[in-house]
C-alpha cells in the first residue's frame, strides 16, 4: 500500500466518524483496509478515494460497508467448554452474592452471547429469581445487528443450541424464534460505542468477546480501563480465545487463563490508579487526578531540606518554603529566568552545574559546601543537582536539593568509606538487574509479537466463517434455480414430445434449443445432431432459405405470428407440401426466440 493510498485511507476513516459517528481510527489497520478493499472490489472501485467520492453519492453504502467492517460472526454458547467453566464455576459465586446482579456483554452484535448469559442465570437462580435479581445490559455499536438481536432468530441460526433450551426459552413467531417476552423484560440493548461511550458500572460480569482483537495496542488499554472501572472489586471478565491480556497484568489477573476469564486487581499501585483513572473517561475520576496532581505540586513544601527546581527553559518554577527561607528566594522570582535571579550565583553558582546534568542527563554532586543563611549564619551543604525526564525521555528540568549536612562532618570519612562499598555493591547489582530487564524486555516483545499474530489469524478465520456462509447462501440459491430449469426443461420435452406436427424452438441467434421427435421422423435428423446448430444451416428436406425472411422478420417489426406453405422433401425423399409457422418470442425489435410449427398438408400432392 503507497502513502498516498495510506492517506486517502485515512481521510475515509475520518468521513465515517465525521458522517456517521462511527469511529474506526482505534482499529487495527491491517484488518481494517483489507475489509474495506474488499468492498471497493466488489464494486469495481480500485482506490479509496474514488470509493470516498461513491459513498458521498451513494449514503445506502454505508449499511454494506459497516456490515463487512464489522464482522458479525457468533452463536449460541460460542467456545462451549469456556462456557462450561463459567456456569460450573463463576455463576454460583455471582449468585450466592446478596443484592441485584449486574452483566454487560459489549460488542453483542446479533445477541447470542447476552441470551446465552440470560439462559445460564435463569438456570441457575430459576425465572422467578432472574426476573427479580438480574439486568443484563447487551451493546454494541451496529445498530442492524442490535435489530437483528431484537427480532429474533431463524431456525438455522438456534441450530447450534440444545432442543430443551430452544423449546424453553423461544417463543416461536412465523419463521422467526424470539426470546420469551417475559425473560426479555430483564435485558436491555442499545448502540454503544467503546472508544467513546462512558462505560455501565457496577458489574458483576462483563462479556466482551473477539471484540478487543480488532483494537490498536492503544485503544485496547483505555477500553481495558474502562472496563476495569466498571466492574466490582469481585467483577469478572469474560474475553475471546485470542485475547490474552499479557500486558494488562496490573488491571486484571486470569482465573482461568485458557477459558479467558479474568477478575479484576481491586488493589493498583499509586501509578496504575492514576493512569487508571485518567483513562477512564469519567469526569469525577478526572477531577480526582488533578486533586492528586496538586497534592504532589504541594509535596515538596513539606520538604525539611530546600529544594529549587527549574525547567527546561532556565525558568525557576518552583522553590519549597525551606529554600525561600534558607537563601531569601521571594515568591515573586518564582517564574521569572534563573539567570536573572541572584539565587544563580549566590550562595552558590547553580548555572555551572545546571548545565552540565541538562546535557549529560545525569546527577551531579557537590559535597560539603560551605554556604551562608540569609542571617548571615553558616552551613555545610551536599548540592543534589538530578534532571527530571519524562517517560518519553525527554528533558522536563532540573531539580537542586540542599542538604544541611552540618551536624554530619566528623562522620564524612565513614561515609565516604561506606559509599564506596555500597557503590560497589550498587553496581554490581545494576548490572544484574539490566541483564534481568533486558531478558524480560524481550520475552515481552516476543509474547506481544505473539498476541498481534494470534489475534490476526482470529481476525482472518471469522472473516473465513463469514465469506462460508455468503458462499452457503449462494449454492442454496443456485441449487433452487438448477432444478426449476430442470424442471421446466423436463416439462418443454413432454408437450414437444406428445404433438404430432414437426416442433422445433430456436434462440435469438436462430440456433436450434428443441427439436421434437415428429421433427426428426419427417426430416430424418435426431435432436442430439441439429441442437446447437443454425437453423438455417441444416441438411433437411425443408428449403430454408424460402423461410429465412419469414424467420427473420419478426426482428423488423413483423407481426409476431406468421406462416408459409413450401414445397419440402421427407426424410423418405416424398415430396410434400408443408405449412410452417413461426412465432416470434420476446417483446420490442429484439425476440429472444422463435417457435417452428411444421405440418404436412394433407390431400394436396405438390
Amino acid at each position: 500500500m503507497t502513502l498516498e493510498a495510506g492517506s486517502d485511507f485515512e481521510r475515509l476513516i475520518e468521513f465515517l466518524r465525521d458522517s456517521r459517528g462511527f469511529d474506526f481510527t482505534g482499529y487495527k489497520r491491517a484488518s481494517l483496509m483489507r475489509r474495506v478493499a474488499h468492498r471497493c472490489s466488489e464494486l469495481g472501485i480500485d482506490n479509496f478515494r474514488a470509493y470516498h467520492d461513491y459513498l458521498e453519492v451513494h449514503p445506502d453504502e454505508f449499511v454494506t460497508l459497516f456490515n463487512k467492517i464489522l464482522i458479525n460472526v457468533t452463536e449460541f454458547f460460542r467456545d462451549s467448554s469456556a462456557w462450561d467453566y463459567l456456569r460450573d464455576h463463576l455463576v454460583p459465586r455471582i449468585v450466592a452474592r446478596d443484592g441485584d446482579i449486574r452483566v454487560w456483554s459489549a460488542g453483542t452484535s446479533s445477541g447470542e452471547e447476552a441470551f446465552s448469559a440470560a439462559m445460564l442465570f435463569c438456570e441457575a437462580i430459576g425465572e422467578a429469581s432472574f426476573l427479580d435479581r438480574v439486568k443484563i445490559y447487551a451493546t454494541d455499536v451496529d445498530e442492524e445487528s442490535l435489530s437483528k438481536a431484537r427480532a429474533g432468530y431463524s431456525a438455522k441460526e438456534l441450530e447450534s443450541l440444545h432442543d430443551d433450551l430452544k423449546e424453553r426459552y423461544f417463543d416461536h413467531q412465523g419463521e422467526r424464534f424470539v426470546f420469551r417476552s417475559a425473560l426479555r423484560r430483564s435485558m436491555i440493548f442499545g448502540r454503544h460505542d467503546l472508544t467513546q461511550d462512558a462505560p455501565i458500572s457496577r458489574l458483576d460480569l462483563l462479556i466482551c468477546r473477539n471484540t478487543l482483537i480488532y483494537f490498536t495496542a492503544e485503544a485496547q488499554g483505555r477500553i481495558l480501563a474502562r472496563f476495569h472501572y466498571a466492574l466490582n472489586d469481585d467483577g469478572y471478565l469474560f474475553l475471546g480465545r485470542a485475547e490474552m491480556l499479557l500486558t494488562h497484568t496490573a488491571l486484571f489477573t486470569p482465573i482461568e487463563l485458557k477459558e479467558r476469564l479474568f477478575t479484576k486487581v481491586a488493589k493498583l499501585q499509586p501509578r496504575e490508579r492514576l493512569m487508571l483513572l485518567a483513562q477512564s473517561g469519567n469526569a469525577e475520576a478526572s477531577n480526582h487526578v488533578a486533586r492528586q496532581l496538586r497534592v504532589r505540586e504541594l509535596a515538596t513544601e513539606g520538604a525539611p531540606f530546600p529544594q529549587v527546581v527549574i525547567d527546561a527553559t532556565g525558568v525557576l518554577v518552583s522553590a519549597n518554603q525551606p529554600a525561600r527561607d534558607t537563601f531569601d528566594v521571594p515568591v515573586s522570582d518564582i517564574g521569572r529566568a534563573l539567570k536573572d535571579l541572584q539565587l544563580s550565583y549566590k550562595p552558590i553558582d547553580l548555572r555551572t552545574p545546571i548545565d552540565r546534568v541538562s546535557r549529560d542527563r545525569q546527577p551531579a554532586t557537590m559535597q560539603s559546601v560551605e554556604l551562608k543563611h540569609a542571617d548571615g549564619t553558616t552551613g555545610i551543604f551536599d548540592v543534589h543537582v538530578a534532571p527530571l525526564v519524562d517517560e518519553d525521555g525527554s528533558l522536563v528540568g532540573t531539580a537542586v536539593n540542599f542538604f544541611d549536612v552540618t551536624h554530619l562532618t566528623r562522620l564524612r570519612s565513614d561515609i565516604e568509606r561506606l559509599s564506596q562499598e555500597l557503590q560497589s555493591g550498587k553496581e554490581e547489582l545494576e548490572t544484574t538487574n539490566e541483564e534481568l530487564q533486558s531478558t524480560v524486555e524481550e520475552l515481552e516483545t516476543t509474547n506481544e509479537e505473539l498476541q498481534s499474530t494470534n489475534e490476526e489469524l482470529e481476525t482472518l478465520n471469522e472473516e473465513l466463517e463469514s465469506t462460508n456462509a455468503e458462499l452457503e447462501s449462494i449454492n442454496t440459491d443456485l441449487n433452487l434455480r438448477t432444478g426449476e430449469v430442470q424442471r421446466l426443461n423436463t416439462l418443454l420435452l413432454a408437450i414437444t414430445g406428445n404433438i404430432e406436427v414437426g416442433a422445433a424452438v430456436l434462440d435469438g441467434a436462430f440456433k436450434v434449443q428443441v427439436w421434437n421427435e415428429r421433427a426428426a421422423d419427417l426430416w430424418g435428423v435426431r435432436s442430439d445432431e441439429v441442437v446447437g446448430n443454425s437453423f438455417f444451416d441444416l441438411d433437411i428436406g425443408l428449403p430454408a432459405d424460402q423461410l429465412k425472411a419469414m424467420i427473420q422478420a419478426g426482428s423488423g417489426g413483423a407481426p409476431r405470428h406468421r406462416e408459409l406453405v413450401v414445397v419440402a422433401t421427407t426424410r423418405r425423399g416424398r415430396r410434400i407440401r408443408c405449412r410452417v409457422i413461426a412465432h416470434t418470442l420476446g417483446d420490442g425489435d429484439l425476440p429472444t426466440g422463435v417457435v417452428l410449427v411444421m405440418e404436412e398438408l394433407k390431400g394436396s400432392d405438390p
